[in-house]
């Protein structure tokens, strides 16, 4: 039999000793969301070590120096004057040596040879610290669920890298090239960048509880989110022509800006056979395509940020700022690296700030997609 209400009793009233029970997001598995955090921030502060080391390798014409990939067995650099002249020897058989080099000292050799064994070996660590972390982790199963696919999808892009980086270097081994092939430089350097784009993304993510990330989306900003996604979009193409630009040294062949040679258009921009070759490798034709592109790009992050500018919250539009403010500077890059016929100073340099503007878009696309609320009074 049921007991009586009290004609005072509040409808809607709960009893103090009531369970309180939690949702689905907060009773399920965290997982180390922390660790795993900080463990993809030393990946992420490690690829960009490797993208700058690989920037100094090219600018060091040290890439070609080792002529073998020994994935596990090269870790070990040669550790005696037979070794070293050894691996001289092999250096000297290829065209590079043969029409370029040819009589360089063991000295030499070594100060180039050391740019690329470190490279490599850059790589190998990255992938030991991938490897050990993601194992660790899920020995103790601190993943947290839907997690695992991600983070092995960074171990697979790491492993294919190495095999592109070999796949590149392969190309400039033979024949009658002085160095790697450019659309192959492209294409390593290009993974790079997607794999330092998953991990930043990642760590943005971890950041945030489940919870939190839930309520943001709530707020999202479609259209600055589109917008800055085809911003990232245009963005990677310029890194890609960029590539194109520095495989074939098409920085120190047109130094006036913002005319080539005293016009507007290269001369000869299509003057080798088959005609898609000059797309690749007439220096004229890749430096006019990076120009207009950076053109362009300039002019739509402009329209971005001035959408980003419209957002409800402050931490989007302080995104969009940085943005901009990054571009713009780039930009500025780009044209003093003209101008001064690319030292490996400034060229470096304009590598390093393609990192900044890469990880800042890809910052202002996250907070489009899950902003930062605030409340009236911390407004």
């Amino acid at each position: 039999m049921s007991q009586k209400r009290s004609i005072f009793e509040e409808v809607g009233e709960k009893k103090a000793d009531a369970a309180v029970v939690a949702g689905a997001i907060d009773r399920g598995p965290k997982g180390a969301r922390r660790g795993i955090r900080l463990w993809l921030m030393v990946l992420f502060a490690m690829v960009v070590v490797m993208i700058v080391v690989g920037g100094l390798t090219r600018l060091t014409d040290s890439g070609l120096s080792i002529t073998e990939w020994k994935p596990v067995s090269g870790a070990i650099p040669p550790m005696n004057e037979a070794d070293w002249n050894a691996e001289f020897l092999k250096y000297q058989e290829i065209p590079e040596y043969q029409l370029q080099n040819k009589g360089m000292s063991l000295s030499e050799f070594k100060s180039i040879y050391w740019w690329e064994w470190g490279h490599r070996q850059l790589g190998r660590a990255i992938g030991l610290v991938w490897a050990l972390g993601f194992l660790g982790f899920a020995v103790v199963r601190k993943i947290p669920t839907g997690w695992s696919g991600r983070l092995l999808l960074i171990g697979g892009l790491g492993g294919l890298q190495g095999a592109i980086g070999w796949w590149m270097v392969s190309s400039g081994l033979g024949g009658d090239r002085l160095d790697v092939a450019s659309y192959r430089l492209a294409v390593h350097l290009g993974l790079a960048f997607v794999i330092l784009g998953f991990i930043a993304w990642y760590v943005l993510l971890l950041g945030r509880g489940e919870r939190a990330l839930m309520q943001a989306r709530r707020d999202k900003e479609a259209k600055q989110f589109s917008l800055s996604t085809g911003l990232l979009h245009a963005a990677f193409v310029q890194i890609l022509l960029g590539a194109l630009v520095a495989g074939i040294d098409a920085g120190r062949t047109f130094t006036d800006w913002p005319l080539m040679a005293g016009g507007f258009l290269p001369p000869e921009m299509f003057d080798m056979s088959p005609i898609w070759a000059n797309f690749f490798e007439n220096a004229g034709l890749v430096q006019f395509m990076h120009r207009m592109w950076g053109y362009l790009l300039v002019a739509f992050a402009i329209v971005v940020w001035r959408r980003g500018r419209a957002s409800a919250h402050l931490a989007t539009r302080g995104a969009f700022n940085a943005v901009m403010a990054a571009i713009a500077l780039q930009a500025i890059l780009g044209i003093a690296t003209v101008l001064y016929i690319a030292p490996w100073q400034l060229a470096i340099l304009h590598q390093i700030m393609a990192v900044v503007v890469w990880v800042l878009i890809l910052r202002a696309r996250f907070l489009s997609h899950y902003p930062v609320t605030r409340s009236i009074r911390e407004g």
